[in-house]
C-alpha cells in the first residue's frame, strides 16, 4: 500500500513539474498562449481542463481495457478518445455556460477548442502507452491538468505584469509572449531529472 501511494505520488510530480504537458512536452500550446492574457480567464481554463483530463483518462482508460483490447479493436483507439474527449468538452461547455456565463464568454472559442487540444488525448493515450493501472491513470489525468493550469497560470501572472512594464515596442504582444514562454519551458528544464519513472 505505501509503495502505491508513493508511485502515485511520482506520478502526480512527475506529469506537474518533469513532464508538463505545456511547458515540456508542447502539447497544449495554443490555449497557453490564447488564454493566458489575464489570470481568472487562465483559472478557469485550467479548472476545464483538469476535469476534462481527469475525466477523459478515467473513461479511456475503461473503453480501451474493456472494449478495445479485448475485442481486437485498437486501431479505433484514436477516433474513439476523440470522441471521448468532444463529449466531455460539452458537457463542461454546458455546465460552464449555466454556473458563469461570464466565465465562458471569457474563454470565448478556447473553451470549445479544449476538445482539439492535442494535451488532453495525449494524456489518455500515454496512460494507455506507460501501461498504468486504473488508479495511476486517473492520478496521472489530474495531475496533468495540475501542471497545465500551473503553466497557464504562470504565464498569466508574468503577461499581466509586462503590460505594466516598459517592453521596447518592436517586442510588444506576440514576440515577449513567445520568449517569455520559451523562458519559462527552460526554467522546467530543471525538474528533468527529478523524478525517473
Amino acid at each position: 500500500m505505501a509503495g502505491e501511494i508513493q508511485t502515485l505520488g511520482l506520478i502526480i510530480i512527475s506529469s506537474v513539474l518533469v513532464n508538463n504537458f505545456i511547458l515540456i512536452r508542447f502539447l497544449g500550446i495554443c490555449p497557453f498562449i490564447g488564454v493566458s492574457s489575464q489570470v481568472d480567464a487562465s483559472l478557469g481554463m485550467g479548472l476545464a481542463v483538469v476535469f476534462v483530463m481527469t475525466m477523459a483518462s478515467l473513461v479511456t482508460w475503461i473503453i480501451q481495457t474493456f472494449i478495445l483490447t479485448p475485442f481486437g479493436l485498437g486501431f479505433l483507439q484514436t477516433i474513439a478518445f476523440i470522441l471521448i474527449v468532444a463529449s466531455l468538452v460539452q458537457l463542461t461547455e454546458i455546465v460552464i455556460n449555466k454556473v458563469s456565463p461570464t466565465l465562458k464568454q471569457s474563454l470565448g472559442i478556447y473553451l470549445p477548442l479544449i476538445t482539439t487540444n492535442c494535451a488532453i488525448l495525449g494524456v489518455a493515450i500515454l496512460n494507455i502507452r506507460a501501461n498504468y493501472t486504473f488508479i495511476q491513470a486517473v492520478v496521472n489525468g489530474f495531475g496533468s491538468g495540475i501542471g497545465f493550469t500551473l503553466a497557464l497560470l504562470l504565464m498569466a501572472g508574468i503577461r499581466e505584469r509586462l503590460d505594466l512594464s516598459p517592453v521596447p515596442k518592436a517586442l510588444k504582444g506576440a514576440p515577449i509572449t513567445f520568449i517569455t514562454a520559451a523562458l519559462m519551458s527552460i526554467a522546467f528544464l530543471g525538474f528533468i531529472g527529478l523524478i525517473k519513472i
